[in-house]
């Protein structure tokens, strides 16, 4: 039935467009980019988007602009591109608007001008379009193309994200997060990460596993932080590749310590020194150090006469540091690696 109902709103698009109606040309479009009630085409596609923009749609310009700006169904022409956006904007088409940003920002088709990209976010912000107004929001944030303004920065981001724009999610949360241009509040910021996580933006992934890890907003929950680093990591962020490597390796040398091995305690105390898979904690790696280094590992010597010198989790002793530096030499420690 749904299909049978798609291939009736294709006819009808089909119909329409032969009596030059670029409306739904536009819808005509869409129709061959996603497959809906005909083979999926690009180059009909294409075609399509020309004849919608040459009939004067705004929508169509914009979509065509796209297509010449990512080379699909047609040869890649940033010129062409940034002229089919500039129709678009200049009619009022506040996605076309947020695209010229772009062009304007990045120096597509044209040269760079970020005072002219943060008028164009301005204009699509304005009328709603909710990529505009996070990239407005990154412009206050950042003071590009105007003066850095942090509190206008968060009510652009609040826009976007109540729009449900899963980046401006992210940055919202951020936001509350460190209190930047609002009062800090980490149950708020930890919900607006949810979302942003569940709308599929993999830097909300990454900060939604950040808060389960450190308990931020939340109860702390390693097994839902690990799940959302995963999840992060495949779509290609790299904090959370290295976060999930960190917590290999940090599990690797709990599983050794916990086993009375004194190259993993030493290990893991430079894990938690470091703040490697787990949060910093001077006290625990100065501790996991003395086990090391009574156990006769020359590595966890070195790592406790640090300790000594430098007063890092105990009260500093100079004279302690020396008889276990000299110990560590005896022993051949050339230095403290975690692997």
């Amino acid at each position: 039935m749904i299909a049978r109902s798609l291939k009736k709103k294709f006819q009808r698009y089909l119909k329409s467009t032969k009596e030059r109606n670029s409306k739904t040309q536009s819808k005509l479009d869409n129709c061959y980019k996603d497959g809906l009630g005909v083979t999926k085409n690009e180059e009909k596609t294409f075609q399509w988007y020309m004849k919608s923009a040459e009939g004067g749609n705004h929508m169509g310009q914009n979509n065509l602009g796209y297509w010449y700006h990512h080379g699909i169904g047609t040869t890649k022409d940033e010129k062409k591109a940034f002229q089919l956006y500039l129709k678009s904007a200049e009619e009022g088409y506040h996605r076309g608007q947020y695209n010229l940003g772009n062009c304007y920002y990045n120096g597509i088709g044209t040269a760079k001008d970020e005072k002219k990209a943060f008028q164009w976010y301005m204009k699509s912000a304005e009328g709603g379009d909710t990529l505009g107004q996070f990239n407005l929001g990154y412009c206050y944030l950042n003071g590009i193309g105007t003066t850095k303004d942090e509190k206008k920065a968060f009510q652009w981001f609040l826009k976007s994200a109540e729009g449900g724009d899963s980046e401006g999610q992210n940055n919202l949360g951020y936001c509350y997060h460190y209190g930047i241009g609002t009062t800090k509040d980490e149950r708020k910021a930890f919900q607006w990460y949810m979302k942003s996580a569940e709308g599929g933006c993999h830097k909300g992934q990454y900060n939604l596993g950040y808060c389960y890890y450190n308990g931020i907003g939340t109860t702390k929950d390693e097994k839902k932080a690990i799940h959302w680093y995963s999840i992060s990591a495949k779509g290609g962020n790299r904090y959370a590749q290295n976060s999930l490597d960190e917590e290999k390796i940090f599990h690797r040398h709990l599983k050794s310590a916990e086993e009375g091995n004194a190259d993993g305690q030493n290990k893991l105390g430079y894990c938690y020194l470091l703040g490697i898979g787990t949060i910093k904690d001077d006290e625990k790696a100065f501790q996991l150090y003395i086990k090391s280094a009574e156990g006769g590992n020359n590595g966890g010597q070195y790592s406790l006469a640090n300790c000594y010198f430098f007063g890092i989790g105990t009260t500093k002793d100079e004279k302690k540091a020396l008889r276990w530096y000299v110990k560590s030499s005896k022993g051949g420690n050339k230095g403290n690696k975690v692997e």
